[in-house]
């Protein structure tokens, strides 16, 4: 019974320090051990590679504004929504655009029968002039040919007469023939001046025919006034007719909506911006890198980018520039030190990384934190 208890109470002794310390010092050794891998970890990370925490994705944030006045009738957009190129985004008030371009094409179209009534009066004048002057050529030219012919019987008559006359003197002529010789005389003169006067008829209708083609030439003048008016009123409809489309406001590209700063109803005037916009398909990724560590990302260094939002993805890019100064340049308050107390701060300067191969198209978005990874060696090569 003795020995029974004995061993019972054996089995409840704690087991030998021994035990204990071993258990203790496999702990410590594994702490250690991983304490020493972390740290070596680090270490590696620390001397290899160039960590920038300070990027962030970028975009050219374009901003759309009104190129016209008017009120806004309607708004297709929201913020966030995708616009295919070409795509209404704005519409403005077009009613006074609209009666203005019919205005003034009307105004053409009363200039443009002006011109055909000018020159259906050209083509008019000048068939009537060319035909009074041929006519009156034609009339020349016959009472030119008839008057050699009445001369010569002037003079025959001429001729006649005078010997009746010699005849009627000397007692062997009669009264009968005196009087015919003088008749026919007569009648030969009038025939010679109604030549004459034929003739200076016809000239005269020629010099009436020339200047009534004078009137032409007003036409012509008339018709190269309109040339300007019509230049001038086409003009004005183009100009009409860009205010026109200015009124509706378009998608420049396949891009995003960020920003709509009006409503349908409000009044927007000349250069008021309306929307803000970004292309998906172009963004980039823009960071600030102390200057102890620039030397290591030079232009074209491969770096990788992980993004906040997408954890466990990365991304492969390339270094496209680095910036000519640092941020501190561009501060809106600058820092001088007029009092001699200096304390010397790290300086960063921007740096842009272009995404090969590009991401998806909003996939990444503007504003977005990441972080870029580059390799040390590469700055040294």
């Amino acid at each position: 019974m003795d020995v029974g208890q004995t061993s019972g109470n054996a089995r409840l002794l704690p087991p030998p320090r021994s035990t204990a310390r071993r258990l203790r010092l496999a702990g410590l050794a594994g702490l250690l051990i991983t304490v020493l891998g972390a740290g070596a970890w680090f270490t590696h990370r620390f001397l290899t590679l160039v960590t920038v925490d300070d990027a962030r994705v970028a975009a050219d944030m374009i901003t759309i504004s009104s190129r016209v006045p008017g009120w806004v009738a309607e708004v297709r957009v929201i913020a966030g929504d995708s616009v295919a190129a070409g795509g209404l985004l704005v519409r403005i008030d077009d009613r006074d655009s609209t009666l203005m371009l019919h205005e003034i094409e009307a105004r053409l179209a009363s200039l443009g029968a002006r011109r055909g009534e000018l020159e259906a009066r050209l083509e008019m004048v000048d068939r009537q002039t060319a035909s009074l002057q041929a006519v009156s050529r034609a009339r020349l030219d016959v009472a030119r040919a008839t008057l050699p012919a009445a001369e010569a019987e002037r003079i025959f008559a001429e001729g006649e007469f005078g010997r009746a006359m010699q005849l009627m003197s000397s007692g062997s002529g009669t009264r009968q023939r005196h009087d015919q010789a003088r008749s026919l005389l007569d009648g030969a003169r009038q025939r010679v001046l109604g030549a004459v006067a034929e003739i200076q008829t016809a000239e005269a209708q020629i010099v009436a025919a020339e200047a009534a083609r004078a009137e032409l030439l007003v036409l012509h003048r008339q018709l190269d006034a309109l040339e300007p008016q019509a230049r001038e009123l086409a003009a004005q409809r183009d100009r009409a007719a860009l205010d026109l489309r200015d009124r509706s406001i378009l998608m420049p590209f396949d891009g995003m909506v960020d920003r709509v700063f009006i409503d349908a109803g409000e009044y927007v005037a000349a250069g008021q911006r309306v929307l803000m916009l970004h292309d998906p398909a172009r963004v980039r990724i823009e960071g600030n890198v102390k200057e102890t560590e620039i030397r290591f990302l030079p232009p074209g260094t491969k770096v990788a980018v992980a993004v906040d939002a997408l954890p466990g993805q990365r991304f492969d890019g390339v270094v496209e520039r680095v910036g000519g100064a640092a941020t501190s340049e561009f501060a809106l308050l600058p820092s001088p030190n007029p009092s001699g107390n200096f304390t010397k701060i790290t300086q960063r300067l921007p740096i842009r990384v272009a995404l090969q191969p590009p991401p998806a198209p909003g996939l990444l978005r503007p504003g977005m934190m990441v972080e870029i990874e580059a390799r040390r060696a590469q700055g040294r090569e």
